[in-house]
């Protein structure tokens, strides 16, 4: 049986660690049981599931993920509480720890190389200050990586959900679409971490689909960069570093079939695919 992290257990393994949460990190300890049970259950983890959690921190997520009886991979940047999560396993999921392996690393730098086993998915409730790049990244660099559940600012959940004609609609959308789709499953109340956070929390799940052919991913994602770095602009004023003028940016849209009067929030993955394809 495991046996879930609760407010003083958490209180507890911080005074124990001398662990003060830091915003620079962007930590925020999840301390409800029943909280940590929606996300393994809305994630659809399976018993065998390879699943990658990335700021583990105190190991409230990791449990209920051992719990679902997953093989966890846990990428924790801070070396102390990379070193005492296992104990952690052990003293509450004595049963089961042998399934979790802890790699101390900054998850925006590790590779497919640098794990253990190959993650089918990914569950985290990860540090908001970095959420977008290291959902990107994972997916960049993890082939074997087909779905995941993230905890994030509810601001960046909405970023990363959104779809064509939206004011939030921008670079996250964008490049997470060009994977797969992305939805928000739904919010987490402020009351269930430690600290409790000045900003609001969601759910968004994602899945690797049939990948967008048509051009390679860094030069479509550079035409995204460009496109929304003036969002105010047309396409054809914000593109113009990119293409080399104003004019050459205006040609390679009408050659893509896009309107040079446009904005960026206005086209889809596909319109950008277009797009970059004709550089």
């Amino acid at each position: 049986m495991v046996e879930l992290l609760g407010p003083a257990e958490i209180r507890g393994l911080a005074d124990e660690l001398d662990v003060r949460p830091t915003k620079k990190l962007g930590q925020n300890f999840v301390h409800d049981p029943n909280t940590v049970r929606r996300i393994v259950e809305l994630a659809g983890v399976r018993p065998g599931d390879v699943v990658l959690e990335v700021g583990p921190g105190l190991g409230s997520l990791t449990l209920g993920l051992l719990d679902a009886g997953a093989r966890v991979v846990a990428v924790e940047i801070d070396p102390k509480l990379a070193a005492r999560l296992p104990r952690t396993a052990a003293e509450r999921a004595a049963s089961v720890a042998d399934q979790l392996t802890v790699v101390g690393a900054d998850a925006l730098r590790i590779s497919a190389a640098d794990l253990p086993a190959e993650p089918a998915s990914l569950v985290a409730n990860l540090p908001y200050n970095v959420a977008v790049p290291v959902v990107l990244h994972l997916l960049a660099e993890l082939p074997s990586l087909q779905r995941g559940m993230v905890m994030v600012q509810t601001e960046v959940a909405d970023r990363m959900a959104a779809g064509p004609g939206s004011r939030i609609y921008g670079v996250p959308s964008v490049k997470l679409a060009w994977y797969g789709p992305a939805r928000k499953v739904g919010a987490v109340p402020r009351s269930v971490f430690w600290p409790v956070p000045n900003v609001d929390s969601s759910l968004v799940s994602f899945e690797r689909g049939t990948p967008v052919e048509g051009i390679e991913r860094q030069r479509l994602f550079d035409v995204v960069d460009a496109a929304f770095s003036q969002r105010r602009k047309t396409l054809r004023a914000a593109l113009a570093g990119w293409a080399g003028s104003a004019d050459r940016a205006g040609e390679l849209l009408v050659a893509a079939g896009i309107d040079p009067k446009t904005r960026g929030e206005q086209l889809d993955v596909h319109d950008f695919v277009r797009l970059a394809a004709q550089a």
